[in-house]
């Protein structure tokens, strides 16, 4: 094959062509590519059935240099599958793409937050995409421009469904795109057409500098695939996706049983607890199978009821620990501060994101208010990430045709995707992301209330909610600031350096306005009473030691 000119961290492809007719390519054989380049470092690369004779292969080279591959096919005898061989040049990347600027994204050191490979923080602001790849998302119009919204808004990554959906049983033709389902009826035989759709759509979310969070399917279709079967749907998104900066997700919700065994009359819940067991012993075999076979060791989660953690029986099997904490707006606020504080103190460390709550606009609730809280009670308390979410867009209504009922026989609404693209939350996360981003974020460490009111412990809109940096930085967030007619100690500041000086700061969440308090000496003990805030109503208070200089 012929020399090529490629580009660091972008994903280019190779096609192949089989010699061999057979009745299901995509379950009869494998095909891998095994890649060299700069120090000998290898990739095993799998390969994915393109439809009909067409194999093709994709790779990101992390470095510029020379690379070279030869093939190997499960069948040895196909000789347009195995033995090919080919050499091409890697250059340096000169754009502002930080995905391809800086890397893939990986779990850094401290096992607390993310990084691209050069070492860069990556800060992860999601937004919720579940049927995406579904035909109620057009391309390529309404892909880029939702995708333009969010990039411009500093979103980082996309949730998406890259197979069997959400909400739905298999067959329902919601599921599908131009091309039809992912699968035939029996599971059996992939429908690559579909996913040469979803490809138009990851490189659009790419392009626009937004890593994709792929998620293999929903949780309760392992009961229909069975784990073989799953293996197997995983290597071809391997193939298809690994390449690019993605991160993965084993399944939406994996242990949670089909909506028919634990709803309604029909419900049975002995058998829905079996399926629970099977999921999770089910979905630990397949990560253990997706870690073992993807050449770039892109970051695994799962993503849960509650916590993925609970999700498998070894959690040894993901990187970072992604959470759903709740749709009940401000009632579910203390409890997901619970849950973000539990995970973040769970040993071994891995990182934390809250990957659903509070979908702006479900139950018709949790409005732009509700968004600003959640975004900080989990940013403050130990997330290492926060995903956005709008009901109307997670499932793609359209203006003409809503989505419908779920198959417990209601809809969650019918706001068309277009209108809730347009919806405030939005705009009050990614001010949020912006203002923790003039700090070293990824340095920061929960702190709890520092407040002496003793129900702060027992109500996370009485004391604010803290991270910071031990002696260097506070960052805290309250519900309430201290209005004229608190008392004194209401939201007294601890953890700063006894008799050292600082810096702090008022700052508005809503607009972003700052108002500066100049300069404070902690007392004795390291405390700090906080003064009566500029507005009544939710503030920021960020005190910040002053260095002193050396001449």
């Amino acid at each position: 094959m012929a020399t090529r000119n490629l580009t660091v961290n972008r994903v280019n492809q190779w096609g192949l062509t089989s010699r061999r007719r057979r009745a299901n390519p995509f379950a009869e054989v494998e095909v891998d590519a095994v890649i060299t380049g700069p120090g000998r470092k290898a990739w095993r690369v799998p390969a994915f059935w393109g439809g009909g004779a067409k194999w093709l292969f994709r790779f990101a080279a992390p470095r510029p240099g020379a690379y070279a591959f030869r093939t190997e096919c499960s069948d040895p005898a196909d000789t347009g599958l195995h033995g090919r061989e080919g050499r091409f040049t890697v250059v340096g990347y000169k754009g502002a793409n930080p995905l391809y600027r800086h890397g893939r994204l990986r779990v850094a050191a401290d096992r607390r937050h993310f990084e691209h490979a050069d070492g860069r923080p990556f800060f992860w602001l999601g937004d919720t995409w579940w049927m995406g790849f579904t035909s109620r998302l057009r391309w390529p119009d309404e892909t880029a421009a939702l995708a333009a919204d969010r990039a411009a808004k500093g979103f980082t990554v996309v949730q998406i469904v890259a197979g069997m959906q959400p909400d739905m049983d298999w067959m329902d033709r919601r599921g599908a795109n131009e091309a039809g389902l992912p699968y035939d009826k029996g599971l059996d035989k992939v429908n690559p057409r579909w996913y040469d759709s979803a490809d138009r759509k990851i490189d659009t979310i790419v392009d626009a500098g937004l890593a994709p969070c792929i998620v293999g399917c929903w949780g309760y279709y392992l009961m229909r695939l069975g784990v073989e079967k799953a293996k197997r749907h995983w290597r071809y998104l391997i193939a298809r996706y690994g390449a690019y900066p993605v991160l993965w997700c084993l399944a939406g919700e994996a242990t949670m049983p089909y909506y028919g065994l634990t709803l309604g009359a029909k419900a049975d819940k002995e058998e829905a607890d079996r399926h629970r067991a099977e999921q999770k012993a089910g979905w630990t075999e397949v990560a253990r199978y997706v870690r073992g076979i993807d050449p770039f060791a892109n970051p695994i989660t799962v993503h849960p009821s509650q916590s993925g953690r609970d999700c498998v029986a070894d959690d040894s099997v993901l990187d970072f620990n992604m959470l759903q904490t709740g749709h009940g707006g401000y009632g579910s606020i203390a409890g997901t501060r619970d849950v973000v504080r539990r995970e973040y103190a769970h040993q071994p460390a891995m990182p934390v994101v809250q990957g659903e709550v509070n979908y702006e606009g479900i139950l018709s609730g949790s409005r732009d208010d509700v968004q600003r809280a959640t975004f900080w009670v989990c940013m403050l308390n130990g997330a290492a990430g926060f995903t956005y979410g709008a009901n109307g867009i997670w499932q793609f209504n359209r203006p003409e045709k809503p989505y419908g009922p779920s198959p417990h026989g209601a809809a969650w609404g019918d706001r068309s995707w277009q209108e809730a693209c347009k919806l405030p939350g939005s705009s009050v996360v990614a001010l949020g992301k912006r203002l923790l981003q003039k700090y070293p974020w990824w340095k920061l460490q929960p702190m709890g209330e520092s407040s002496a009111k003793p129900e702060a412990a027992e109500r996370w809109d009485r004391g604010p909610q803290i991270a910071g940096i031990p002696g260097e930085l506070i960052v805290a967030y309250y519900q309430q600031a201290r209005a004229p007619w608190n008392s004194a100690d209401f939201g007294r500041v601890t953890g700063l350096k006894p008799g050292g000086s600082y810096r702090a700061r008022w700052i508005d969440p809503e607009s972003g306005r700052e108002y500066p308090l100049g300069k404070l000496v902690a007392d004795s003990q390291g405390r700090w009473e906080t003064p009566v805030a500029p507005i009544i109503g939710s503030m920021l208070l960020v005190v910040e030691r002053v260095k002193r200089s050396h001449k």
